[in-house]
């Protein structure tokens, strides 16, 4: 009856919490729902398909696509940009899919200022000890970068005020099909729908 467009999914949280793992189970349930891909100008590592896992741009074409405001978000690391392009995520929108970009916070504020329309979500952790285990855990990094990662992690759920649900990640199966009725309850918002509906049933009487 409406014709609705697809969702913006902004998924963030502290390094840890679990929002890559729930991103592949969303995306392996979900066929509606596509993976954004990011820009970066760094070389591609052993593996890394262009396209897939980025798309690799020279810096020159990564700056003058800045220019044209064609990053919904972008950020320089290091001697390295990263960013988002709007024009594959907007199309997608367009035809009805769902894209679902995880995210750091900084990033996921520059995207509200774009598209406020999209939907935010912050994974927590249980507690912050599960945490610091989970980093651990992963064995991928020194004592020190633990360390430092676990010290930013309060800063940056102090974050989560901007975001428009929060996910406690104590159960994956249940934390994926939290974000599932997210997703359902959005859809049939009232207020992104209501001109729609109204000019629908206007045009039967």
């Amino acid at each position: 009856m409406v014709k609705k467009n697809g969702l913006l999914l902004v998924v963030s949280g502290p390094s840890g919490a679990g929002k890559g793992t729930i991103c592949k189970e969303l995306l392996k349930k979900n066929d509606q729902i596509k993976l954004s891909v990011s820009a970066t100008t760094r070389k591609p590592r052993t593996g890394e398909v262009d396209g897939v896992n980025y798309f690799f741009i020279e810096k020159d074409k990564f700056t003058q696509m800045i220019g044209n405001s064609e990053f919904l978000e972008y950020a320089q690391i290091y001697d390295n940009f990263y960013g988002t392009p709007k024009a594959a995520i907007m199309e997608c929108l367009e035809k009805g899919q769902d894209v679902i970009l995880e995210i750091e916070m900084q990033g996921a504020k520059q995207i509200k200022e774009v598209c406020p329309e999209g939907v935010f979500i912050f994974v927590l952790p249980p507690s912050l000890e599960e945490l610091k285990n989970r980093i651990v855990g992963r064995g991928t990094e020194t004592v020190e970068e633990i360390d430092k990662r676990f010290s930013c992690a309060f800063e940056e759920i102090n974050r989560i005020v901007d975001y428009d649900y929060f996910v406690v990640n104590d159960d994956l199966e249940k934390s994926v099909k939290e974000i599932e009725s997210i997703i359902s309850s959005e859809k049939n918002k009232v207020t992104r729908y209501k001109n729609n509906i109204i000019d629908k049933f206007k045009e039967e009487l």
